[in-house]
């Protein structure tokens, strides 16, 4: 996935954007990312517009049920 001229993977990504590595982001710069995932050319999560900043407390709303749930347990 290309998030931005010559900008490759979640790595970089997140390193571009937010000037830290992957496993540093916290859950909302880490949904922002995702949010932006079906055209990030074109959308920015760094600074979000409305409907990715929304869309991002979706996702952080979805993470906190599957943290607080234990519901990642599977996946481990």
């Amino acid at each position: 996935m290309e998030w931005d001229d010559g900008v490759y993977g979640a790595e970089a990504a997140a390193r571009h954007h937010f000037k830290k590595p992957a496993s540093a982001l916290t859950r909302r710069e880490a949904a922002l990312l995702a949010v932006v995932l079906p055209n990030p050319r074109n959308w920015s999560p760094n600074p979000p517009g409305a409907y990715v900043a929304r869309r991002a407390g979706v996702i952080e709303h979805r993470m906190a049920v599957v943290e607080r749930d234990g519901l990642a347990d599977c996946a481990r």
